[in-house]
Order: structure tokens, then C-alpha cells, then sequence
């Protein structure tokens, strides 16, 4: 599963940067994230999502998606991206980091979208939803996440089994913060790391199988938001940066 071609027909400047943005911003955000290092915080009993093998499911904010591209590269993470032409720019892009773009969003073409991540899920891959997307409003979780957890086989904490005929699997929350960023006046306030920053992941407690709704991901990810600005210590783990 690949990004699909857009389907309205493009004028020449869109085709122009389809054929040269993705690969530009890719090579931008390799030679970015070389520079940037990153911490896990996690609470205790949690492992950060990256080192849990999918099937899975996980959920984060927009305004963390640049920050996120080059610590969770070439995992092959399946992610769901709006079927727009700005869709299709980041998902040309994220797809040269090794991601798998997943077309659709939580309104217009949610129902292929979900379907998708349902097949991504079924092969095996971690997925993730940036869950105010594609427009928000910022940090209001859309229904996404929880519908593809709620409508898939059954699992339970970390990938164990939740038992004889269950249905539905466990929801990762986690936010991205660095400490020096250029902040966009843009919807999500979408931040872009400073060359050399140090970007804080946060791993709250899963949201448990057969307890997913969207208020329920909505609070670990608040809890994440939380845990990264300070409000509560976590548990810190040793970098893992040169393992990807």
C-alpha cells in the first residue's frame, strides 16, 4: 500500500514540486534529525512504541509529525494521510523515510482509510494516526484511532493475547517535544526542531483493549502532552538513537 496518484488532474506547478519537494524534504530531515537527540520518558510498565513490534496501534498530535520523521524512520509504519495534494506531498516524502502512507483522513475518505490501516494492521504493521488531523482543531482527538482498534483481532497489553474470542486491541499514546523549535503560526502549531535540540517522546500507559474511545485516547494523550511539558516526572530510559 502506497500513496495513490491524485486523482483531480495537476497543473504544471504541482507536478513540479511532486517530482522534487518530497525528495528535497526528505533529504532536509535526514540531514535535521542527524543532529537532533532524542529521550524516552515513559511511565512505569511502558515500553516506547518503537520498540514494540506490530501489530499496534498508536496516536500523536499533528503538530509532533516533524519532529517524529527521523526517530521512527524505516520501521515501515503504516500512517494514515489526508487524500489531499498537501496529503500527497507528505506522503511522497514520508515514504522516502521508510513509512507506509495509508490515503484517507478521519472525514472526507475516512471509510477507505480506516479499511487501509485495517489491511496494514492485519500485515503485521505498527500504525499510527496523527489524531487532530489533517485540520484539527489542534489537539482534539478524531475517532480514527480508536475505530481501527476497536474493529480489529484481539490483543492485549504490548501485543499479548486478551483472550478467547476478544475483540479489538490496545491504543499507544505519545507526544513529541523538542526544547528549541521554531513554532508555525499554522492550525496545529506545527514545530519544527532547531538544528541540535533535544526532542522528548512520552509514553503514557497504553489505553487497555475493550476500554478504546476516543475521550479515553483523547486523556493519554493530553497525559503525553502533560508528562513532556513537565507538569509530572516520568520514568527516563537511555537514548536508543543509534539504533535505527
Amino acid at each position: 500500500m502506497t500513496s495513490q496518484t491524485v486523482a483531480p488532474k495537476l497543473g504544471m506547478g504541482q507536478r513540479i514540486a511532486l517530482a522534487l519537494a518530497p525528495p528535497l524534504a526528505a533529504l532536509l530531515i535526514r540531514l535535521l534529525g542527524m543532529t537532533l537527540r532524542y529521550e524516552d520518558r515513559a511511565e512505569p510498565g511502558v515500553t516506547p512504541g518503537w520498540a514494540i513490534p506490530g501489530p499496534v496501534v498508536f496516536a500523536f498530535w499533528h503538530r509532533s509529525l516533524l519532529a517524529c520523521a527521523h526517530r521512527f524512520r524505516s520501521l515501515d509504519i503504516a500512517i494514515l494521510i489526508s487524500s489531499s495534494f498537501d496529503g500527497e506531498l507528505i506522503a511522497r516524502t514520508v515514504e522516502l523515510l521508510g513509512f507506509r502512507a495509508i490515503r484517507g483522513s478521519s472525514t472526507r475518505g475516512g471509510a477507505a482509510g480506516l479499511r487501509n490501516m485495517q489491511l496494514a494492521y492485519a500485515e503485521g504493521h505498527r500504525c499510527a494516526f496523527t489524531a487532530d488531523g489533517p485540520r484539527g482543531p489542534k489537539f482534539v482527538a478524531k475517532p480514527g484511532a480508536a475505530q481501527l482498534a476497536n474493529s480489529v483481532g484481539g490483543l492485549g497489553a504490548e501485543g499479548s493475547p486478551a483472550g478467547t474470542g476478544a475483540k479489538g486491541t490496545w491504543v499507544g499514546c505519545f507526544y513529541a517535544l523538542p526544547d528549541r523549535a521554531w513554532d508555525l503560526k499554522s492550525w496545529d502549531r506545527f514545530l519544527i526542531p532547531k538544528p541540535f535540540s533535544r526532542v522528548v517522546l512520552t509514553w503514557p500507559k497504553h489505553v487497555p483493549a475493550g476500554e478504546v474511545t476516543t475521550e479515553a485516547v483523547q486523556a493519554a494523550l493530553d497525559r503525553a502532552v502533560a508528562m513532556a511539558e513537565g507538569s509530572k516526572p516520568a520514568r527516563r530510559l537511555p537514548d536508543n538513537t543509534k539504533r535505527l
